[in-house]
C-alpha cells in the first residue's frame, strides 16, 4: 500500500503559536494550498479547505487526514469565479482568524476570452473580484478574532511586466485582444493594489493584510491534460529550477501564525523575513483609489 504522507521541509513546531487559529485556504486541494493546509493542521490549527470541486476536495481531505491523524479540517465548497458560491460559502463561516487567497485561474490551454456564469471574464472574476468579495463578506467574522490576517497571493512573474497597468476602462478584455498571460498578471497586479488599499482601510483594526509574491513552484502537469507539448516541455524544464509547494507554503504559514501581529500590516513578502518590492502602478494611491471605485461598482458592495 502506498504511503500517502507527504514530508515537510520543516517541523510543524516551528509555527506553533500561543493561540489556535481557524484558517480558510482557497484552492486547498492541490499545490501550495494543500501544503499549507497540511502544515497548519500539523501545528494544531483548524483549516477550512476551500475547494471548487467537491470530489477533489473530499479526496484531498481524506489524504490529509491520513497524513495527519486527528487533523481538524473541514471542506468548504467554494468556487471563486461564482458570486453565488462565494456568498453561500461565506454564510457557512462563523469563526475565522486567517483567510488565505491561494486559488487562482491561469490555464495556458485557453486561447480565447471566456466568461463565468455571472457574465464576467473568468480570470478577472476568479483572481481579483472573487477574493475582494469573499473578504468583504468575511470581514465581520474576521474582526471578531482580535488578531486576524488576510493573505493575498501574487506572482513573481509580475517582474516580466514592469510597465503593466490595470486597464480600468476594460479590465475584462471586452474591447482589447485577449491574452491569458496578460489577463492573469493584470489580475495579480490588481490583487496587489487591492491588498495595499485594504491594509490602509483597516489599519486601525485588528485585521492585518499581507501579500506573498510566489516564485516558480513545481506544478503537477497531470492537472493540465491536453497541454501542448512545447508548453509541457517548457514547464518540465522550469520545474527543475523551481521550489516545492511545501517550501513555498512555509511563507503562507509564517504570515498566518505570526503571533501578536508583530509584522504590522501591508507587508509584501518574497519568503519568510524577506520583503518584495511593490510595482509602481500598485504603489500609486490614485490608481488604488480608482481601482476601488471600479471594484465596488462591479461587486455592488456598498
Amino acid at each position: 500500500m502506498q504511503d500517502t504522507r507527504e514530508s515537510s521541509d520543516t517541523s510543524s513546531e516551528e509555527f506553533m503559536v500561543s493561540s489556535r487559529r481557524t484558517c480558510l485556504i482557497t484552492g486547498a486541494n492541490a499545490g501550495i494550498g494543500r501544503a499549507a493546509a497540511q502544515q497548519l493542521v500539523e501545528a494544531g490549527h483548524r483549516v477550512l479547505m476551500g475547494c471548487r470541486d467537491r470530489v477533489r476536495g473530499e479526496a484531498a481531505a481524506r489524504q490529509l487526514r491520513l497524513a495527519v491523524p486527528g487533523a481538524d479540517l473541514s471542506l468548504l465548497v467554494l468556487d471563486m469565479s461564482s458570486r453565488q458560491s462565494i456568498r453561500e460559502a461565506a454564510e457557512r463561516v462563523d469563526d475565522l482568524d486567517v483567510l488565505v487567497h491561494n486559488a487562482a485561474y491561469f490555464d495556458l490551454r485557453i486561447r480565447a476570452r471566456t466568461e463565468t456564469l455571472d457574465g464576467l471574464e473568468t480570470t478577472w472574476a476568479t483572481n481579483y473580484l472573487g477574493p475582494a468579495l469573499l473578504t468583504e463578506l468575511l470581514l465581520p467574522v474576521l474582526q471578531k478574532s482580535g488578531d486576524a490576517r488576510v493573505i493575498a497571493v501574487m506572482s513573481k512573474g509580475l517582474m516580466l511586466f514592469p510597465r503593466l497597468a490595470v486597464d480600468l476602462q476594460d479590465p475584462e478584455f471586452k474591447r482589447r485582444r485577449f491574452s491569458v498571460s496578460r489577463a492573469y498578471y493584470q489580475s495579480k497586479l490588481a490583487h496587489l493594489a487591492w491588498m495595499l488599499s485594504q491594509a490602509e482601510r483597516w489599519r486601525s483594526s485588528r485585521v492585518q493584510f499581507h501579500g506573498v509574491r510566489v516564485t516558480n513552484v513545481k506544478i503537477d502537469l497531470a492537472r493540465y491534460p491536453g497541454l501542448a507539448w512545447p508548453l509541457r516541455a517548457m514547464y518540465a524544464v522550469k520545474s527543475a529550477f523551481s521550489v516545492s509547494p511545501t517550501e513555498m507554503a512555509r511563507t503562507y504559514v509564517w504570515l498566518a501564525t505570526d503571533d501578536g501581529g508583530r509584522l504590522g500590516t501591508g507587508g509584501y513578502w518574497d519568503r519568510i523575513g524577506d520583503s518584495a518590492p511593490v510595482s509602481r502602478w500598485a504603489s500609486n494611491p490614485e490608481n488604488r483609489a480608482a481601482l476601488d471605485v471600479l471594484t465596488r461598482a462591479q461587486l455592488l458592495v456598498s
